[in-house]
């Protein structure tokens, strides 16, 4: 039945990965928006529960695969190619980084570039607000300056304000009981010196090597599977070791069907914050109404010019988009450089700098075990959730713009040069964001605690020349890669469900575009921010089982590499033959594709190319289908034993 319909729309994909996940997400999407009440406690539960048990899961987790990455560039392996022993980095190193960036994190930066420092400087992550410590300073004041007695009384206060169930009360309580708790631990006070410092440690922890540690991981290990070992661009292809030509079985399928709803949801919920800041930023220059039509609009024109970047591909389309993005956001910063106080927000970069290196060693294995005062759960812990959700599209998407470099420069670019982008981008806007507060009229961080963060970078601008032209260009620099995340996005998940890279036909790959525009803007619309809110809740429970993936990808990948290389000094690795899926296979033997004559459906390698001292790995049985193509052709894939330098393969 799914091969009928699947020929019927002329498809060329894997039927039963394609419409499984397709119809697991049109049936989330019309559930909720029949019951999107409901919908949304019944994940908020998952989530609920995610947080309160799992958050020092997710903390160490992390950190232990970070340690693991830095370990791999700066051992052996590290001068391991992705790809062929011989093989060259297909990009340049200013293209490969524009890329990597917008599909990664481009739309957050923007986002988040001044919400999360006012935020934090606002409500210190470990401190207390100016609120709070006004009213612990007056609850002992009340209690003659003892402090213990004060305490007592704000814990007896809060615990009555909560059985009331009064909102107004528990909040007057818990601004007490947190203020006295504040001033006896000595605790950081927001809107000060402190509170800066303590606000940008926080927000390069949450964007910088971190974050991209969750790209890295699958990232490197996409890479090797698919180039190194030549496996199809799916998630399961990461579990060969384990699973050998179980790959291609309902294991390997649920994996990938698993991954690639994971993956819809969690850009979904990007999709729709972006969607959010660019009509912030219209209604601010030419008052756009907050109605359901001005959404479906930016969505729509979105999804429109994503669909046709996903269709020209990754050199026509991807990389100029990147290359335009990536440039015009560094003009935008040296804009607020050169027109705010030069000097001053260059000395907060630095210094900002050293911060973040000062606490990473603790914040990485921080836990707020002792307060458990909530906050790690709605910023670090959904941090890491969410974007283990869409890290395999990002990994996926990474991979296959690096391939030929070595596992070194894979590391140190994907983890290094967007960690230092990171530091200049936010130690610039951060600055800025503290200069307004404390040495200029300020109002800037009330502005954006009352009105919400995606007014955060609009409301910044305002306080700067030009701010309707600088406006104009932020929106269109958060359009664009809103743009970027969505074509890439589709070009990786047509990949996924495919199997293979390219011959796919364009209204297959442009589906997923318009795809995940429409579920953006269905439940934006239809639902408001409740259906935006349930699926984000869908995108933290299926990180889960990803984040813990990541321990065994982290063991495939190692055991991988061993078995390729070998123990010798020099890294010769064996060379993988092309894996396929069976149904691709059998449509490439009805147009002869010589390709084929290298190619597999079981996952296996060309005998001769093991290096000396390599452990073994037993050569699997192939399908029917590969016998009869090697009958019918008399084809063998085979290695020249005369030069097993070159690894060039003929055919007898």
């Amino acid at each position: 039945m799914l091969e009928k319909v699947h020929d019927l729309f002329r498809l060329r994909t894997s039927p039963v990965i394609f419409f499984v996940s397709v119809a697991i997400v049109a049936a989330f999407v019309i559930v909720t928006l029949i019951i999107p009440d409901e919908m949304g406690e019944f994940w908020g539960v998952g989530s609920g529960w995610l947080y309160e048990n799992m958050g020092w899961f997710y903390t160490s987790g992390v950190t232990i695969f970070l340690i693991f990455l830095i370990w791999m560039a700066v051992g052996r392996f590290g001068r391991m190619r992705l790809g062929d022993d011989d093989a060259k980095p297909e990009h340049s190193d200013i293209s490969w980084f524009g890329m990597l960036f917008a599909a990664g994190i481009g739309t957050i930066l923007m986002f988040w570039a001044v919400a999360e420092p006012a935020f934090h400087f606002d409500n210190p992550p470990r401190g207390i607000t100016a609120g709070q410590e006004e009213a612990g300073s007056a609850a002992i004041a009340g209690a003659d300056g003892d402090v213990d007695a004060a305490y007592a009384d704000a814990e007896s206060n809060l615990s009555a304000a909560e059985a009331s169930g009064d909102e107004d009360a528990i909040a007057e309580a818990s601004d007490t009981y947190f203020g006295v708790q504040g001033i006896m631990d000595n605790s950081v006070v927001g809107g000060t010196n402190a509170a800066a410092s303590e606000a940008m440690g926080f927000t390069l922890f949450h964007f910088g090597l971190h974050t991209w540690t969750i790209f890295t991981l699958p990232g490197l290990a996409f890479a090797y599977f698919i180039y190194k070992r030549k496996l199809p661009p799916r998630v399961s292809s990461l579990f060969q070791p384990l699973l050998g030509d179980r790959i291609h079985g309902p294991i390997g399928k649920g994996i990938d069907v698993f991954a690639i709803v994971g993956t819809i949801f969690g850009v979904a919920v990007s999709i729709g914050l972006g969607t959010m800041q660019i009509h912030a930023g219209l209604a601010e220059l030419v008052g756009l109404p907050d109605e359901a039509w001005s959404f479906l609009v930016i969505i729509g024109v979105v999804t429109l010019v994503a669909t046709i970047s996903s269709v020209a591909g990754v050199e026509k389309g991807i990389k100029r988009l990147s290359n335009f993005n990536i440039w015009t956001a560094i003009g935008l910063l040296l804009f607020i450089l050169a027109t705010g106080p030069t000097v001053y927000l260059l000395r907060g970069m630095f210094e900002w700098t050293g911060v973040y290196l000062g606490v990473l060693p603790e914040v990485s294995w921080w836990n707020d075990t002792m307060a458990d005062t909530g906050w790690q759960e709605s910023w670090t812990i959904f941090y890491w959730a969410w974007t283990i959700a869409w890290a395999p599209f990002v990994g996926i998407f990474i991979a296959r713009i690096s391939r030929g470099r070595t596992v070194r420069q894979f590391v140190a670019g994907v983890l290094g040069l967007p960690t230092v982008f990171t530091i200049i981008w936010f130690g610039v806007w951060g600055t800025g964001v503290f200069d307004i507060e404390l040495n200029g009229e300020g109002g800037l961080v009330d502005t954006v605690v009352a009105e919400g963060e995606e007014m955060a970078l609009f409301a910044f601008l305002a306080e700067f020349p030009l701010a309707t032209l600088t406006s104009s260009i932020a929106v269109m620099l958060v359009g664009v890669f809103f743009i970027t995340s969505m074509d890439s996005c589709s070009l990786v998940l047509d990949d996924m469900c495919n199997g293979f890279e390219g011959k796919a036909p364009l209204h297959q790959r442009a589906f997923w575009t318009i795809a995940i525009g429409g579920i953006a803007a269905v439940l934006l619309t239809a639902t408001g921010e409740g259906g935006l809110d349930a699926l984000r809740n869908v995108a933290l429970v299926f990180g889960l089982p990803f984040f813990i993936l990541g321990y065994f990808i982290m063991y495939n990948l190692s055991r991988a590499m061993r078995e390729d290389a070998g123990e010798i000094s020099f890294l010769r690795t064996r060379r993988w033959l092309q894996t396929l899926p069976e149904e691709e296979y059998k449509r490439r033997m009805e147009e002869d594709d010589d390709s084929l004559a290298n190619a597999v459906v079981a996952p296996d390698f060309a005998e001769g190319t093991q290096p000396e001292n390599a452990p073994e790995v037993e050569h699997v049985e192939q399908s029917e289908v590969v016998t009869e193509y090697r009958i019918r052709t008399g084809e063998q894939p085979v290695v020249d034993p005369a030069s097993p330098e070159d690894g060039d393969q003929s055919r007898s």
